[in-house]
């Protein structure tokens, strides 16, 4: 496995992952839950794309409200690093043999950021992907 330079592997985390854990939507909330943990204690370096915060926020505030949301996303912060969306990510997404541009945007942004692993549970949307992409229990295997 590839590290980075601190030693830890870095994913990837989907959006879809990110607020399964938040909206406690089950059965898959507990994978999430367990990948979170695994960067909340260093044994992964977890990203998420700028891009990506905006949904989790319009989701999870229909849920669980404006404040609960916002504190949810401070704290998703001081977890997980938060990469940013340029104009060559834009245009390389438009690229990639991928049908969905959302996936393929993310796609980019984790092949620019070096990351080991796509964790998503839509692995199958991520077939072309320049990165390998991997379902939470799947992922969670490595570390068992």
């Amino acid at each position: 496995m590839r590290k980075d330079w601190a030693g830890t592997m870095k994913i990837l985390i989907d959006t879809n992952v990110i607020i399964d854990y938040l909206a406690d939507r089950t059965p898959f909330a507990d994978h999430s839950e367990q990948v979170l943990a695994l960067c909340e204690s260093g044994k992964v370096t977890g990203l998420v794309t700028a891009n990506a915060i905006t949904d989790i926020y319009y989701v999870v505030g229909k849920v669980a409200g404006r404040e609960k949301t916002l504190e949810a996303i401070r704290t998703l912060c001081s977890v997980l690093d938060i990469t940013d969306v340029g104009k060559a990510d834009i245009l390389n997404a438009m690229e990639l043999d991928m049908p969905d541009y959302e996936d393929a945007l993310a796609a980019q942004c984790a092949k620019r950021a070096k990351a080991e692993y796509i964790v998503t549970r839509n692995s199958s949307d991520y077939a072309n992907s320049p990165v390998p992409a991997k379902e939470p229990a799947t992922f969670l295997t490595q570390f068992r």
